[in-house]
């Protein structure tokens, strides 16, 4: 297992910039295919974005597309999620996951054995 914590979170007006931060200990980060999913009051948790081990190949859902990006860097144990021209709609906890086996990209929560505790990000219209 890998733990994991996220930071960054925060209050922003609607247009406004975030950049989350994930940083790993305890396990094999740089074989870890990542992800970042968010999560609102009474929702289930939902794909945001993914970035395979190496970081060459990113995925993103419909509703960030253009806006967020993902990055990483093996060498902090560290994975990033951009985001931009944020909505209120982008409001919830956003958490991020590490999936331990495996070279693809991956999006369903129960894909991930890792997770961290989130951080809550709100967006003010």
């Amino acid at each position: 297992q890998v733990q994991l914590v996220e930071s960054g979170g925060g209050l922003v007006q609607a247009g406004g910039s975030l950049r989350l931060s994930c940083a790993a200990s305890g396990g094999t980060f740089s074989s870890a295919a990542m992800g970042w999913f968010r999560q609102t009051p009474g929702k289930e948790r939902e794909f945001v974005a993914a970035i395979n081990w190496s970081g060459g190949r990113t995925g993103f859902a419909d509703p960030v597309k253009g806006r967020f990006t993902i990055s990483r860097d093996n060498a902090k144990n560290t994975v990033w999620l951009q985001m931009n021209s944020l909505k209120p709609e982008d409001t919830a906890v956003y958490y991020c996951a590490a999936h331990l086996r495996g070279s693809g990209l991956f999006t369903r929560p129960a894909d991930f054995s890792s997770w961290g505790q989130g951080t809550q990000v709100t967006v003010s219209s």
